[in-house]
């Protein structure tokens, strides 16, 4: 005779859930995000994280370029958190459809990964839902693609509800695809009554729904708060806006604090700041509207700069840009190819600008050539070019540029003043020309 349950005929779980508690789309949506083993079983302790990176750059492209993004894919991962111990490259005309790697060096990579324990793996490009699941069966470690960790610094660092609903949003977009990696109990469900027919609809596709149902709500959600949004922004009146936009740890936060006396978050690392910060300042009397910005990134996923399109509306509302530069940086250049294409894909490349180069107290004409760390792949023999002097891209920038350029150091307060003089000298232009009857000496309240 079989044993009478306590639960009045129903069958036991491990489930800590209330027993009478509803499925929602957000708890299932969240217990999705979170699968990984039909037991439901996890780890509480903080395990360190250690990874290697894996670039597949094209067989054109220069060694020193490569060493460049495979250092910023370093530091986006210590920004998450984790640890890299080793890196690898292999040059192909395109990535392999399977693995994304050739069979040779997923061989190095994976005997890598054994002998030192490492428990990530970090790709510089977005990988395919298949070519997860090959690496993950391969390797059988964490496999990250560049989107994926991205979205994860940005989940850390999101603190407003608006932002969190847009990071929230861009994991469930980028999730939705990638389901099939996520389970090895596919088994159908059953279901009851002799007369129903057919297996019944999969868990994989029940989960697509839930995860569409809450992607749905997301969007809807964050309609709500772009209106709240924007109704704060129109409440601000005439007063002018200025946005400090620029790629991501070129020193905003930190400008930003200068010019306002505030504490705005910063720190040396990426996407310091995820959530757009405001702050009214006064120079000589005229009131303007400051705001940093979410920084940008080469490859930066499309699914954010959507997500975070109600972030992005403090660019295109701004009546004056200021581009912040790492000069430093050795491919500041195309640093700012990346700003102004990502500018011109949310329609604010038109907008007045004002360039402020950065960082000039850390340049460095000429970089040892042992500072150059080596790689898996790397060609050592390879020429490197001479960086021109501080002087030389000073006359270079001032000459070639209509728009005014400045060169400063936020960190040593070097020409702060000349900066605030030029905010001063165009935000007052505007000023004047929305407000033709202003008589310095008083100020314009919101």
């Amino acid at each position: 005779m079989a044993k009478k349950s306590n639960s009045g005929g129903r069958q036991q779980t491990n489930s800590t859930r209330h027993p009478g508690a509803v499925d929602s789309a957000k708890g299932r949506a969240g217990r999705i995000l979170a699968k990984g083993n039909k037991d439901a079983t996890y780890e509480t302790a903080v395990e360190e994280e250690t990874a290697v990176l894996v670039a597949v750059p094209d067989k054109r492209q220069a060694d020193a370029r490569t060493q460049e993004y495979l250092d910023e894919l370093a530091f986006l991962a210590e920004t998450a958190g984790v640890t890299v111990t080793k890196r690898f490259v292999q040059r192909l005309d395109k990535p392999d459809i399977r693995t994304f790697v050739g069979e040779g060096k997923l061989e190095e990579i994976k005997a890598y990964v054994q002998h030192s324990g490492t428990n990530v793996v970090i790709f510089d490009d977005d990988l395919s839902p298949s070519q997860l699941r090959n690496l993950e069966a391969e390797l059988k470690v964490k496999i990250v693609d560049r989107s994926l960790l991205i979205i994860d610094i940005f989940a850390r660092r999101a603190k407003s509800a608006t932002a969190r609903t847009q990071v929230e949003l861009a994991q469930y977009q980028y999730l939705l695809p990638r389901l099939t990696g996520l389970w090895t109990h596919l088994d159908k469900q059953r279901g009851g009554g002799v007369s129903q027919r057919g297996p019944g609809e999969t868990e994989i596709e029940t989960d697509r729904r839930v995860v569409r149902e809450r992607i749905d709500f997301l969007k809807e959600k964050l309609k709500d708060l772009d209106k709240q949004s924007h109704t704060q922004r129109k409440s601000r009146g005439g007063v002018v806006r200025v946005a400090l936009v620029g790629y991501t740890n070129v020193g905003k936060s930190t400008i930003m604090n200068l010019l306002s006396r505030s504490d705005v978050f910063a720190e040396n690392k990426l996407f310091a700041t995820v959530d757009s910060t405001v702050r009214k300042i006064v120079f000589d009397n005229v009131p303007f509207l400051l705001s940093d910005t979410v920084g940008f990134i080469r490859k930066l996923p499309t699914r954010l700069i959507e997500s975070f399109k109600s972030t992005l509306d403090e660019i295109r509302e701004a009546d004056l840009l200021i581009h912040v530069v790492d000069i430093s940086h050795p491919t500041f250049e195309e640093q700012m190819e990346v700003v102004n294409a990502t500018l011109k894909d949310i329609e604010a490349a038109d907008k007045p600008m004002l360039l402020v180069f950065n960082k000039i107290d850390q340049y460095r004409a000429d970089a040892p050539a042992d500072a150059v760390p080596d790689f898996e792949g790397m060609n050592l023999d390879e020429d490197l070019p001479v960086r021109p002097s501080l002087a030389q891209l000073q006359d270079t920038y001032m000459a070639k540029l209509h728009d005014p350029v400045i060169f400063i150091s936020a960190q040593e307060r070097e020409n702060i003043d000349e900066l605030r003089a030029l905010i001063t000298r165009h935000v007052g232009k505007i000023h004047m020309e929305r407000y033709p009857n202003f008589v310095p000496g008083f100020s314009v309240e919101e």
